[in-house]
């Protein structure tokens, strides 16, 4: 409701607090979505090694989407050091 501002006013910072919810409870989609959304700077200050750490979580549950996300930040050295191998 709060990223697409349905029946409410959009609000990013809102959306981190509730997706943060979620995802400390282990929601895939939640560890997922907090992930892009400090990988995106919505809602909160852009903090690539924040991203990792979401995406870390959404990829060990078996999410692809969030498996390929970390793979680029590893590729790209962004938030973690620069591993081709990883």
């Amino acid at each position: 409701m709060y990223e697409n501002g349905q029946g409410v006013r959009q609000d990013d910072a809102e959306v981190v607090k509730w997706f943060r919810k979620a995802a400390e409870q282990g929601l895939v989609e939640a560890q997922y979505n907090l992930g892009v959304m400090y990988a995106e700077g919505r809602g909160v200050r852009r903090d690539d090694a924040e991203a990792v750490k979401w995406f870390r979580q959404a990829a060990a549950q078996g999410l692809a989407q969030a498996q390929f996300n970390l793979g680029v930040l590893y590729e790209n050295g962004q938030g973690v050091r620069r591993d081709d191998a990883e």
